[in-house]
């Protein structure tokens, strides 16, 4: 008989929806419940609160969301395995404790730490730890430092029989890849199933993302009220079926769980984790029944001998503001508020004998700002106005509130939208990212006060060499004078981020379509469409088992994150974007596209 494991994923960040455990423990049937809640920004938000109190730090909200459901826990022997503990995993799990213990349960927690290397900061910088893409150097007084911890410490927790395991940073799918090593004793070195697991959590750490969240034909995805959270079962050999529990909305399909495959990657061949090198490149995606896809044919190779650690550090500080203007050429209205805006700040700031705002960012929306000279909206009679800085002293940045409002009687016509509190201002943080060697990162794990040392994926070994080539496919011929149809006509798509870095992935609609796809959307028409929001290069990268494409595009979010002024700072909006582009097709696949 098939070993299998279900795993329902109840979280996707810090501040998701509250339906999904009670939904997933009900219809579930599940062996374990896994919460996903952080990102870099999030880390420096629970860096800072837990300076301000010694027991803060850690995603508050998921305590009361596991003590209401400690019985049916403790009744069905599911496990629970987060990352909610942030910065503060210990505090997280006294806190968790108390509930246990008040509920008069037996339920053993296990705790994962050696993440945090913010104490060792300041020898990191002596010992010259620069930023993985430009070599920078460590900047001081960060407010995180976390390396990303693999599976395997979480799978000896569960070894000891802990029913609850909380952890601080590790990488997103190790929640998940670390229940598999437990229940299916993979070895090291057992590559393919290792990248099946972590496959299994990259799909399921983005909650609803699998289940019909965010789809590009997102009418067609049932009802968001209720919609579906993934359980993914899993089996010893590393392939899965998705799914979601009975009775809810959203949609499972190649073409969802296809997008979140593609969501947050860059080269497909070389998906980098703590334990194992994903290839993913090779991976297909077919129906199972209703709501019911199986995944396979993940592939892996040995991992590196260094985890990617995050470092989080403050550069200054921020604000965003926003009216609405209407009538009448509102987007020019709102270019010449802001204009007026920032030259009259800019004179205050002089006469102060401040410096200069650092940053600026001027984005009419409506007027579809985001799309640069692609605009189709410049006629809109109802925008919004958003404006945006950074400087060193927040008193410049609370001087730019102030003349933003006072545009409300001093400027265009039909300025509304500023009721409320004003927009505060902020720290701006930053992401840096540097890699540190694996046997200087010791792991300990904790079990009813019984600390121990904690095994770790030490062996590096992967060789960029190994990958196999990234050929492109065939490409397609069409006359000239051929018919175009929109992109989203020929394909799904999902983009994301990391740091400053977006990648937008494609999914043909069927094969037949990926040569007229790859003709037209080619690194240098990628690079063109969004040269308004570029500033490095693009790759293109193929997906040969789902008929894929993956673009990645570097340096194009304006620093990303946190330290983006941009009203997209993830390129949440990308993929969309890039919908209505035209693509040379054949008559036929035009006749049947309704073109």
């Amino acid at each position: 008989m098939v070993r299998r494991i279900r795993i329902g994923g109840a979280s996707a960040f810090w501040g998701d929806s509250a339906i999904a455990v009670p939904q997933l423990l009900k219809g579930g049937r599940l062996d374990y419940l896994v919460f996903d809640y952080l990102a870099e920004v999030t880390m420096s938000i629970m860096a800072r609160a837990r300076a301000k109190d010694p027991q803060a730090g850690y995603a508050h909200d998921f305590v009361p969301a596991i003590a209401r459901v400690l019985p049916r826990l403790a009744e069905t022997g599911v496990k629970v395995i987060t990352n909610a503990g942030g910065v503060n995993p210990r505090a997280c799990a006294e806190a968790l404790a108390a509930r246990v213990a008040a509920a008069g349960l037996d339920l053993k927690i296990g705790l994962v730490l050696g993440d945090d290397l913010l104490p060792r900061a300041e020898a990191y910088r002596a010992a010259g730890a620069g930023e993985m893409s430009t070599g920078a150097a460590l900047p001081p007084a960060p407010l995180s430092m976390n390396a990303y911890l693999g599976a395997r410490p979480i799978a000896a927790a569960l070894d000891r029989g802990a029913d609850i395991v909380i952890t601080g940073r590790c990488v997103d799918s190790a929640v998940t890849l670390g229940a598999a090593l437990h229940e299916f004793g993979w070895p090291a070195d057992a590559y393919d199933h290792l990248a099946g697991g972590a496959l299994c959590g990259h799909i399921i750490e983005c909650g609803a993302q699998a289940t019909g969240g965010l789809h590009t034909d997102w009418d067609r995805t049932g009802d968001w009220a209720n919609i579906g959270y993934p359980i993914a079962e899993l089996d010893e050999d590393g392939s899965f079926t998705l799914t979601k529990p009975p009775g809810t909305g959203g949609l499972v399909s190649p073409a969802t769980v296809g997008e979140q495959l593609l969501y947050e990657i860059g080269d497909p061949r070389a998906y980098l984790l703590p334990d194992v090198s994903c290839d993913f490149s090779q991976v297909t995606i077919v129906p199972a029944g209703d709501d019911r896809v199986r995944v396979s044919h993940a592939r892996g190779r040995p991992p590196t001998d260094s985890y990617k650690v995050s470092v989080t550090y403050q550069d200054g500080y921020r604000v965003g503001a926003y009216l609405t203007i209407a009538g009448l050429d509102a987007a020019r209205k709102a270019e010449a508020v802001a204009d007026a805006v920032l030259r009259r700040c800019a004179g205050m700031l002089h006469a102060m004998n401040l410096p200069p705002f650092t940053e600026t960012s001027v984005e009419v929306i409506g007027a579809e700002a985001a799309y640069g000279p692609h605009s189709r909206a410049r006629a809109a009679r109802e925008v919004n106005l958003k404006l945006a800085a950074r400087h060193p002293e927040p008193k410049a940045l609370e001087i730019l509130v102030r003349e933003l409002t006072s545009s409300g009687t001093s400027m265009a016509p039909g300025i509304s939208g500023m009721s409320g509190n004003r927009p505060k201002v902020m720290p701006m943080v930053r992401l840096f990212s540097c890699l540190v060697p694996k046997a200087e990162v010791p792991i300990t794990i904790e079990i009813a006060g019984r600390a121990e040392a904690a095994p770790s994926t030490l062996a590096g070994g992967f060789d960029p060499a190994s990958l196999p080539p990234d050929v492109a496919g065939a490409a397609a011929t069409t006359p000239p004078g051929a018919p175009s149809v929109p992109l989203i006509a020929l394909a799904w798509g999902r983009s994301g981020d990391k740091g400053d870095q977006a990648n937008i992935g494609l999914m043909a609609r069927r094969a037949e379509y990926l040569p007229f796809i790859r003709t037209a959307l080619t690194e240098q028409s990628v690079a063109a469409f969004f040269a308004h929001h570029l500033r490095g290069r693009v790759e293109r990268f193929e997906l040969p088992g789902i008929h894929g494409l993956n673009f990645v595009l570097h340096a194009v979010l304006g620093g990303g994150g946190a330290a983006s002024l941009r009203n997209d700072p993830q390129g949440k909006a990308f993929a969309q974007m890039l919908m209505d582009y035209p693509v040379p097709v054949t008559p036929e696949i035009a006749a049947r596209c309704g073109a």
